[in-house]
């Protein structure tokens, strides 16, 4: 039985992993953070509780990196945990630094020290590439980086790191370039469930406004299922390598404002007001992904559309409080 690690278990990508990984027959561990509200911590993997192993660890706290991979001797690691709000992190960089970045290098220096040998995936990010955009409008794995937050700086110290490891020691490590995805269980801080969830609670008489950033900003927007599969099929080849995940389409997130209220028969212009304090102090304007290489060489292809999540995601912000719809399997 193969024996995969997670970082950031209870986030939503860790949650779908884990699935996934189950799925296959993996004995699946993970890390999760002390938090004084266990049930809180663990919401989205509630209904998988007593299938996997979860131990306390952190990032920024070497030894308890190094006391978790003593305990799982796992042979896939995902690190998937991190400080990850863009807008956060300009609030809190020297954090957003530690547990981002330099989490990332405790993680690697940890596994060189425990179990070198074990396949590694880091979720690396599309913030990494900031404005820079190829002459076609996409952006790929040979675009230039030149990030524009604090957590696409830290991202892009932890994309050098696990390459650096990689040709230092020979470890296999992959980079996995994933532009935005998203799900029902997405936070509602985050953009994408922040404007389902507002449509859905106005459509319902629950409020009246939903307060907004830059609506022009366009962003390439896939399904976390879908790339949770890529994170698997990286570690599932014969070498290391750094890879694209993204749909190829991308959308406004005044396409995204617009969709979530026709869908609800609500006029926008009736509720959306622009607010400054979600604008960010250095903007990135427009994100679009080149997936070739992941598609060829690993014959990965997205199985949702833009709409067809989009649709998933107001189907449970629609129905969150009806005990007789199974929303948590979405």
């Amino acid at each position: 039985m193969k024996r995969a690690l997670i970082t950031g278990i209870n986030g939503q990508d860790g949650s779908y992993l884990a699935e996934f990984l189950l799925d296959r027959g993996y004995e699946v561990w993970g890390t999760i953070r002390r938090n004084s509200s266990p049930q809180y911590n663990t919401t989205r993997i509630d209904h998988i509780f007593d299938k996997v192993k979860l131990v306390y660890g952190d990032l920024t706290d070497m030894a308890s990196l190094v006391s978790v991979l003593q305990k799982a001797k796992p042979h896939e690691i995902y690190n998937l945990a991190a400080q990850s709000h863009v807008r956060v992190s300009f609030d809190q960089p020297i954090f957003t630094a530690n547990a981002t970045g330099i989490g990332t290098l405790n993680l690697l220096e940890a596994i060189r020290l425990t179990c070198p040998e074990a396949r590694v995936y880091q979720a690396s990010s599309s913030e990494m590439f900031g404005n820079n955009i190829d002459k076609d409008g996409f952006q790929r794995e040979t675009t230039p980086m030149a990030p524009v937050s604090p957590y696409g700086c830290a991202k892009v110290f932890s994309y050098n790191i696990c390459n650096n490891y990689r040709n230092s020691y020979d470890m296999f490590i992959c980079n996995g370039i994933l532009f935005n995805h998203e799900s029902p269980r997405r936070g509602v801080n985050f953009v994408t469930n922040k404007v389902v969830q507002g449509a859905a609670d106005i459509s319902k008489g629950k409020k009246d406004k939903l307060y907004l950033g830059n609506l022009n900003a366009t962003r390439d927007w896939g399904h976390a299922k879908d790339y949770v599969r890529a994170m698997w099929m990286m570690l599932q080849v014969d070498e290391p390598d750094n890879y694209v995940c993204a749909t190829g389409v991308s959308h406004s997130v005044g396409d995204l404002v617009n969709y979530c209220f026709d869908s609800l028969g609500l006029n926008p212009d009736d509720h959306v007001v622009i607010d400054e304090q979600f604008l960010r102090p250095e903007e990135l304007e427009h994100l679009k992904g080149d997936s070739t290489k992941l598609r060829e060489k690993l014959g990965w292809q997205p199985e949702y559309t833009f709409e067809k999540m989009i649709d998933e995601m107001l189907f449970v912000a629609a129905n969150k409080d009806d005990k007789n719809v199974e929303t948590w399997k979405l």
